[in-house]
């Protein structure tokens, strides 16, 4: 169904229920935390770096590949329409944003960062740990620096 949002909460759950390994990421679970404008047309789904890419007729998926600490931290469980959903945490979701600004915008990265940050969702500590986890700590230095000033 082109043009419609589809990372309504709804969204989240058919795909956590077709794809029970995968991990709800980046603009998604941006949009799912509160912390975006966007609104997006695919549901970002974070998945093994070997794993097969899993094919959904709809909800259109926008599938990236994580290994090791990048798969495994930060991941949090919600249940959503009776779904329990893999979805990455505030801290986590920020830090990603960062690893791949060049396919989201360093806009939207720099718009989550300083709405966490603000919201106070998230500590000096917790950002800290996921940028060394996604190994975006120098990138993201200098904003977070300005930040806690």
């Amino acid at each position: 169904m082109p043009g419609r949002e589809v990372s309504a909460h709804g969204s989240l759950a058919e795909v956590a229920r077709r794809v029970p390994k995968g991990i709800i990421c980046l603009l998604s679970a941006l949009r799912y935390h509160g912390l975006t404008t966007q609104a997006p047309f695919e549901v970002w789904l974070a998945i093994e770096n070997k794993a097969l890419a899993p094919k959904l007729e709809y909800p259109p998926l926008r599938i990236v590949r994580f290994s090791g600490a990048a798969l495994t931290e930060g991941v949090d469980e919600h249940v959503v329409n009776g779904v329990t959903i893999r979805i990455t945490g505030v801290a986590k979701t920020v830090a990603d944003c960062f690893k791949y600004r060049n396919k989201i915008g360093l806009d939207v990265a720099l718009e989550a960062l300083c709405d966490a940050w603000h919201e106070k969702r998230m500590t000096s500590d917790e950002i800290w740990r996921y940028a060394k986890v996604c190994r975006v700590a120098n990138v993201m230095r200098p904003y977070l620096e300005y930040l806690t000033v």
